[in-house]
């Protein structure tokens, strides 16, 4: 049906539109915390985070919701366009003797524009290995930073087939339908517990929502940053690739 992961794998897709489902503007405002039985060490810059939105459109840049060297994310919709700087990564590949086709910065744009019935089958009970479902409980519900946040549990099954649940608290009157920043829920998460191994976790709370406070210039990306080709982005990734995969068998 649907593996772990599966959809963010996708760099390019056939766009299908949906409805908006909210006209909320504003940002949502969060704290994040170590609560795992063994503390984590969160920088100063990581302790906050925000995702400004309006309607369909969001865009943030702390890193709790950018992984890996993604810099910023600005999702319209269906579509999510991730700010990546490998420019680290391959400085230091080229180091080690490692060439690529790319002769860029390492600083691109990764446009990933999905369809809504890739989302179709994520609130479908499915607890085979490796695969994952979301449940809602809209029965359940808290107050969170002055909004009712209704409870939904991830459930993703590990290759032996053990669960390891997820609670997230979401709000169904802010972000889009299908929330293609977090894995296609239905509106904007307003505290979840991630959990990072070894009896750690980390939790995002939502703090404030300020309601009205963004402009159009709040979306825009950041400069500096060049869009490839869909052939040279996937020449980029095999080489990437092939040159991790080297540096792992040493």
């Amino acid at each position: 049906m649907k593996k772990i992961f599966a959809m963010a794998a996708v760099l390019m897709m056939t766009v299908g539109g949906v409805m908006a489902q909210n006209a909320f503007k504003g940002v949502v405002k969060y704290k994040v915390e170590s609560t795992g039985s063994v503390a984590v060490d969160l920088p100063e810059e990581v302790r906050t985070a925000e995702i400004k939105v309006s309607g369909d459109d969001m865009f943030t840049k702390s890193p709790i919701f950018c992984s890996g060297m993604t810099e910023a994310v600005l999702v319209q919709n269906l579509t999510s366009t991730s700010c990546q700087n490998l420019s680290q990564l391959l400085s230091y590949l080229r180091s080690q003797d490692f060439e690529f086709t790319y002769q860029g910065t390492g600083k691109i744009l990764v446009k990933n524009t999905s369809k809504a019935s890739d989302f179709d089958s994520v609130d479908i009970v499915d607890t085979e290995p490796g695969h994952f479902y979301y449940e809602y409980v809209p029965s359940e519900t808290k107050t969170i930073a002055g909004m009712t946040a209704k409870k939904m549990i991830r459930h993703a099954y590990d290759d032996e087939g053990v669960d390891h649940p997820m609670t997230m608290w979401y709000s169904d009157e802010i972000g889009p339908k299908i929330n293609i920043l977090f894995g296609g829920i239905k509106g904007m998460p307003l505290e979840c517990t991630m959990e990072a191994g070894e009896d750690r976790a980390i939790t995002y709370t939502a703090t404030e929502i300020v309601k009205g406070k963004v402009k159009e210039a709040d979306f825009l990306l950041p400069d500096g940053y060049e869009t490839l080709s869909e052939s040279d982005m996937e020449t980029l990734g095999t080489e990437l690739n092939d040159a991790i995969e080297l540096l792992q068998a040493e």
